[in-house]
C-alpha cells in the first residue's frame, strides 16, 4: 500500500490539475502567439498541455516545466521572457517604435509650421489692416 508521500498525482487530482493549469497560463502558444497554451485550442497547445500533465505525473518541478519548454521552444514560449541580449528587442521594441512615431510627428509638425503661406496682395493686405483697425462691421 502507497503512502501518502508517495502517491503518484492523477488526472483527477484538483492540486494537480490546477498546477498544470497554472503553468500552461505562463506559456505563451507559438500557433496563436497572443494566447496562452491554457487558452489556445490549436494542436500544439493541446500537445504542450499533455506534456505538461505528464511531467508533473513524473514528478518534476515547475522550474523544471518550465527550463524543458524553454530549452526545446525558445525563450520566446514564456509570457514574461528574461531581459537578456537575446531578448532586448522583444523588451524594448514597443518602447523604440513609440519613440520613433514620436520622432515622425515632430518632424511633421515641424515641416507643416515651416511651410510658408502664401503672401498677401496689396489689395488684401489693405483690407485686412481695415477690417483689423475698425472691427469686423467695415465692409470695403
Amino acid at each position: 500500500m502507497a503512502r501518502a508521500g508517495e502517491a503518484v498525482p492523477t488526472e483527477n487530482d484538483p492540486v494537480t490539475a490546477a498546477r498544470a493549469v497554472q503553468l500552461a497560463s505562463e506559456l505563451r502558444c507559438l500557433v496563436c502567439q497572443n494566447q496562452s497554451i491554457a487558452d489556445s485550442n490549436a494542436g500544439l497547445a493541446v500537445d504542450l498541455r499533455r506534456q505538461i500533465r505528464e511531467q508533473i505525473t513524473a514528478g518534476r518541478s515547475d522550474a523544471e516545466i518550465v527550463d524543458y519548454m524553454v530549452a526545446r521552444y525558445g525563450d520566446f514560449v514564456l509570457y514574461r521572457p528574461p531581459f537578456k541580449a537575446t531578448t532586448l528587442l522583444l523588451w524594448l521594441g514597443p518602447a523604440l517604435l513609440v519613440a520613433a512615431g514620436c520622432v515622425v510627428l515632430v518632424r511633421q509638425l515641424r515641416a507643416r509650421r515651416r511651410r510658408e503661406q502664401p503672401a498677401l496682395t496689396p489689395e488684401e493686405r489693405a483690407r485686412v489692416e481695415r477690417l483689423l483697425l475698425r472691427g469686423p462691421d467695415a465692409r470695403s
